[in-house]
């Protein structure tokens, strides 16, 4: 093929190449839809309640997770925010202490530093483990809503087009230690938020923003669907009679968000071109290492029931401290032991 177009008059090979652009913008699609808990993902085994032993949850000999020998994030990494429309400082305050919180292995124990050795695991094909090193890099406010209060998968990529070439202030573009998160208000709709997906990660085209560069959406659900992407601290209508549970930073939808901001960090230091650690067949659509572990945030977790957590003297429900703040979080997929696992595990 390679030589066939070679020889291609130039106006033929220029419509076989907006034709092969077209098809990549049809059919390709984030990598990742985060939801609350379990939808019947192939491979996914986080329905299962209870296994013989409490240790392990999510476990199975059927999950297939395997490395296909692409880059993982093994360098120091950054973390570029993109504020999209209207957020208030205190909101601000909490996400940005979980991205520092990261790599603050001094917090109390169980700690989001203590969740990030799980992903640590993770090796590239030389052997090297992903950074120990994940800090909070440059921010980019964009309140007037640029390209609406309605966005698809494929004008995120055009929202941080606009937040790298802004002609002031913009996101340095950093392809190589860089990850890109587009975070929107409780205000903006994003094409299959709610119904489908909390959150997503891929990369960008070149053909659109310039440059390769992983990136992740994640929304606010306050007013949208917080019983869908803020659980447990909000309860979908179709679980009557479950209460819910009280948000660690009084933020329900912020609060919410932290976890989907984690497991999709989680999944794009692990595979950030959507050619390294998945399980399945299917680079479209493949599960990855926080995919495994849906809805499971303690011991015993599985379905939608969250696991064990903790209850701090105010009444919040959390499993890990970061520097300052309490946070939930998602388990993720341990590769040496084959089960999801995190700091707050009762038999650690």
């Amino acid at each position: 093929m390679a030589h066939g177009c070679d020889s291609l008059a130039p106006p033929v090979a220029a419509l076989l190449n907006v034709s092969i652009f077209i098809t990549i913008l049809l059919f390709a699609q984030p990598a990742n839809g985060w939801r609350p808990w379990a939808k019947s993902l192939p491979g996914n085994t986080s329905n299962l309640l209870f296994a013989g032993s409490k240790k392990y949850e999510g476990s199975s000999s059927f999950v297939d997770l395997k490395y296909h020998m692409g880059p993982v994030l093994t360098a120091d990494t950054t973390v570029h925010i993109l504020w999209y429309g209207n957020w208030r400082v205190p909101q601000k305050h909490i996400i940005r202490e979980f991205i520092a919180s990261i790599s603050a292995e001094s917090a109390p124990s169980p700690s989001v530093s203590g969740w990030w050795r799980t992903v640590r695991l993770y090796t590239d094909q030389t052997g090297a483990n992903i950074t120990r090193t994940v800090r909070l890099g440059s921010e980019k406010n964009d309140r007037f809503y640029s390209h609406g209060k309605s966005l698809t998968r494929l004008s995120i990529q055009s929202v941080l087009k606009s937040a790298v070439s802004a002609t002031t202030k913009p996101l340095p573009i950093n392809p190589q230690g860089g990850l890109y998160l587009l975070l929107t208000s409780e205000d903006v709709y994003v094409q299959d938020f709610c119904g489908q997906v909390c959150g997503f990660h891929y990369f960008s085209f070149p053909s659109i923003v310039g440059y390769t560069l992983p990136y992740a959406w994640v929304g606010n659900s306050a007013k949208l669907c917080p019983g869908t992407c803020a659980y447990p601290f909000a309860v979908p209508d179709y679980i009557p009679g479950l209460k819910p549970l009280k948000s660690p930073n009084g933020d329900v939808g912020v609060d919410g968000m932290i976890s989907v901001i984690g497991h999709e960090v989680a999944e794009l230091a692990t595979n950030p071109l959507v050619n390294a650690w998945y399980a399945g067949q299917d680079p479209i659509a493949p599960v990855e290492i926080a995919d495994l572990c849906e809805g499971i945030y303690g011991t015993g977790g599985g379905g939608s029931y969250t696991g064990q957590l903790l209850d701090g003297h105010d009444g919040a429900t959390y499993n890990m401290n970061g520097i300052r703040r309490r946070f939930l979080v998602q388990w993720v997929w341990n590769n040496v032991v084959n089960y999801c696992t995190g700091p707050n595990a009762l038999d650690q």
